[in-house]
C-alpha cells in the first residue's frame, strides 16, 4: 500500500514557480490527492480483504455465490430498515422478503467506486491543467531563479530590463487575457466542484445532497436507535442476495444468500467526509471568484495588494502603476512579483513608473 501511495506524492510537491493561487491549489492539489487516496483504499484489500463474502446454506460454493453476487448486485429490504433488529428483521434492511411485493434498494454501485473516485480526481485536475497550457511560462521565463531568499547572481541590469520590456511591450493590453483565462479557470473549479456533488447525488441513487445533514441529525439524535441509519441505509453492510439454479429435475431452485460488504464500512466514511469537503470547497471558490471580480473592477483594492507586497515603495507610484495600468497587467505584474526576491521586485516597482511614462510618450509621438 505504501507503493501505492508514493505515486501520488508528486502532486504535493512544492512547485518553484507559483502560477496560480492557494484556493486553486486546494481543487488540483489537496483534493486530487485525496481522492486518488480514497480510490487506493477502496481497491487494497490489505485493509479490508475481500469486497464481500456471502453464505448460502444449500452448500454451494462460496466462491460462487461471492462472484455472482458481487457481479449482479446484492439488495436490502426498504421497509426492513424500519424493522426492529432481532424481531422483524436479521440485520438493517435485511429480512422476510416477498418477490414483486416489497419494495427492494438495489446496491450496484460498490464495483464503480474506486473508478469514480479516480474520474473525479481528474476533472478536478483538469482545469489545473487548461490553465497551465494557457499560461505558456510566461511567469517562469521572466522570474526564473529570482524568486530564493538571497539575490543571487542572476540578477543584473539585463535581467530587470528583460522584466521592464515586457510591460513596455504589451502596448494594446494583451495580459488583460492572460487574467480572464485565469477567471475562467477559477469558474471552472467551480463548475466542477458544484457538478461533482450532483454527479456523485446521481451515482449514489439520489440521497448524497442530503447524506451529510442526515448523517450529523442522526449522530446528534439522543435515541439514535429509533431511527434510520443513513449510513447503513446508503452503504449497508449486511445485504441480500438471489442466487437461482436448475435442480435435479430441472425446476429452477431459488438460494437465499446473506452477504457481507465490509468495504461499505470505509465507503460510507469517505463520502460523508466528501460531502462536507466539497461543500466548503465551493464555497471558498465562489467567494474567491467574488474577490477577482472586486480587484479587477476596483483600482483602489488592487493598489492594496500591490502595496501589501511591496516593502518601502512610497504610494504615488503604486497608484501610478496601478492607474497607467489594465486589470490583466496588474494580475500578471502580482502574479511575477510572487516568485521574485522581494528585494528584486522592489527595484521593479521602483522603475515600472518611469518605463511606463515613457511609453506614454512614445504613444504620444507615434500619433503626432
Amino acid at each position: 500500500m505504501s507503493d501505492l501511495l508514493g505515486s501520488v506524492r508528486a502532486l504535493l510537491k512544492l512547485q518553484v514557480i507559483c502560477i496560480d493561487n492557494n484556493i486553486f491549489r486546494l481543487h488540483y492539489k489537496v483534493t486530487v490527492v485525496m481522492l486518488v487516496v480514497f480510490s487506493l483504499i477502496v481497491t487494497s484489500k490489505q485493509y479490508f480483504g475481500d469486497p464481500i463474502h456471502c453464505y448460502e446454506e444449500s452448500g454451494i460454493h462460496d466462491a460462487i455465490i461471492d462472484s455472482y453476487c458481487w457481479i449482479y448486485s446484492t439488495f436490502t429490504v426498504t421497509k426492513h430498515f424500519k424493522s426492529k433488529v432481532g424481531r422483524t428483521a436479521s440485520h438493517p434492511g435485511v429480512g422476510t422478503f416477498w418477490e414483486n411485493k416489497d419494495n427492494v434498494k438495489y446496491t450496484r454501485y460498490y464495483q464503480w467506486v474506486c473508478f469514480v473516485l479516480f474520474f473525479q480526481a481528474l476533472l478536478f485536475y483538469a482545469p489545473r491543467f487548461l490553465w497551465k497550457t494557457w499560461e505558456g511560462g510566461r511567469v517562469k521565463l521572466l522570474a526564473d531563479d529570482l524568486g530564493g531568499p538571497l539575490v543571487n547572481e542572476n540578477w543584473s541590469a539585463d535581467r530587470k530590463k528583460r522584466i521592464l520590456d515586457y510591460f513596455k511591450s504589451s502596448k494594446i493590453h494583451t495580459n488583460n487575457f492572460y487574467a480572464l483565462r485565469f477567471a475562467a479557470c477559477e469558474m471552472l473549479n467551480l463548475i466542477n466542484v458544484i457538478g461533482q456533488i450532483y454527479f456523485l447525488d446521481k451515482f449514489l441513487g439520489g440521497e448524497f445532497t442530503s447524506y451529510g445533514p442526515s448523517v450529523i441529525s442522526f449522530l446528534e439524535d439522543t435515541s439514535p436507535f429509533d431511527r434510520e441509519d443513513p449510513m447503513t441505509k446508503l452503504f449497508p453492510k449486511v445485504t441480500k442476495c438471489m442466487f437461482r439454479k436448475y435442480g435435479p429435475s430441472g425446476t429452477i431452485q431459488l438460494h437465499d444468500a446473506i452477504c457481507i460488504l465490509p468495504l461499505n464500512v470505509a465507503n460510507e466514511k469517505i463520502f460523508v467526509f466528501l460531502w462536507f469537503w466539497f461543500i466548503v470547497l465551493a464555497v471558498i471558490t465562489a467567494l474567491a471568484l467574488v474577490y477577482r471580480a472586486v480587484v479587477f473592477l476596483v483600482p483602489q483594492v488592487r493598489s492594496f495588494f500591490l502595496l501589501a507586497q511591496t516593502r518601502f515603495v512610497p504610494r504615488c507610484k503604486i497608484q501610478l502603476i496601478v492607474q497607467k495600468m489594465s486589470s490583466g497587467d496588474w494580475f500578471f505584474l502580482y502574479q511575477l512579483g510572487k516568485n521574485l526576491n522581494p528585494i528584486i521586485f522592489r527595484e521593479v516597482i521602483l522603475d515600472l513608473p518611469a518605463q511606463l511614462e515613457a511609453e506614454v510618450e512614445d504613444e504620444k509621438s507615434a500619433v503626432v
